[in-house]
């Protein structure tokens, strides 16, 4: 699977053959089995309980319950060359996540990608999103009658692979931010917090304006000229961190955040995260709206998602 999809249709990936159509299967582990026997009839997928075992060791990371009633399985495998699909439909639902057990699951779309093509899954999953981006989906697919109906639901939407992976696809939301009318006190705080060691600082138009690191909080009480200090009897009792403390609710964030920080926009590929990143030397890029910020890759989630989605 490359970069370039040249306008490939989601539908393209799988024909009416390689759907289950109403099952009566309740059981997860036994439906996916099931589906993979399909694919391996079909597409050749190679060695079954290979694929099957690749698929459960994902699922029991983090079950891949997508939307409501809608589930995206996948793995990765060398003997593919291209990303193929099976879907599973249930009227009933089955419970797909034993941790939520009330969160029925009507429709199962399950995609193998090949193991050599970072971020082709997200690419599936940026696709599928866009054709079920109704609530009602799952249960409106689950009521179609014949395999060709439901391959006929997804052909009709004329959704294309996007041509490549986008920041979008791959960002999270920004669950933690500071006020430019914050304090130090509550930067403290939320690093305390959440174990965080760097949090973005918004306007109150939602616009990212600066960044405070727990980096930049060192430098504020170790200034230069301590980092040359060979004998720290001085400072043994963390004076210069007292300091802090005593000026920390007076301090404003805009006295100590810096503008050096990694930035992209939203629709710009998502290799320009892994280039902005290596590029300010930093753990994480704040993707952006024009200015407004909309979300945040960490290089972490940026490597777990190009490398083991």
């Amino acid at each position: 699977m490359t970069s370039q999809n040249n306008g490939i249709q989601y539908s393209s990936l799988f024909g009416p053959s390689q759907v289950i159509c109403q099952t009566e299967e309740t059981d997860r582990d036994t439906l996916l089995l099931e589906m993979l026997r399909l694919l391996a009839y079909e597409r050749g997928i190679g060695n079954v309980e290979e694929a099957y075992g690749a698929v459960l060791a994902r699922e029991e990371e983090a079950p891949t319950i997508v939307a409501p009633g809608i589930a995206m399985p996948h793995a990765k495998l060398m003997a593919l060359h291209e990303i193929v699909v099976a879907i599973a439909t249930s009227k009933k639902g089955i419970i797909y996540d034993k941790k939520q057990p009330d969160n029925l699951v009507k429709l199962v779309i399950l995609a193998l990608a090949p193991k050599d093509a970072p971020g082709a899954y997200l690419q599936a999953v940026s696709c599928v999103a866009k054709i079920c981006q109704d609530p009602a989906t799952a249960d409106v697919v689950s009521s179609l009658s014949t395999r060709e109906k439901v391959w006929n639901f997804f052909d009709e939407g004329g959704v294309v692979l996007p041509d490549r992976l986008r920041a979008r696809d791959i960002m999270d939301s920004v669950e933690v931010k500071l006020s430019e009318h914050d304090t130090l006190e509550r930067a403290i705080d939320l690093f305390v917090r959440y174990r965080l060691n760097e949090l973005p600082v918004l306007d109150k138009d939602g616009d990212l304006i600066g960044v405070v690191s727990t980096q930049e909080l060192l430098h504020v009480c170790l200034p230069e000229y301590i980092l040359w200090m060979e004998d720290l009897t001085p400072i043994m009792n963390f004076e210069p961190f007292a300091e802090i403390l005593r000026k920390e609710s007076q301090t404003w964030l805009t006295e100590i955040m810096t503008s050096e920080y990694a930035t992209v926009q939203v629709d710009e590929p998502a290799v320009q995260v892994a280039k902005q990143i290596t590029r300010e030397r930093t753990r994480w890029a704040y993707v952006l709206q024009g200015k407004r910020l909309v979300g945040v890759v960490s290089l972490e989630t940026f490597l777990n998602k190009i490398l083991r989605e």
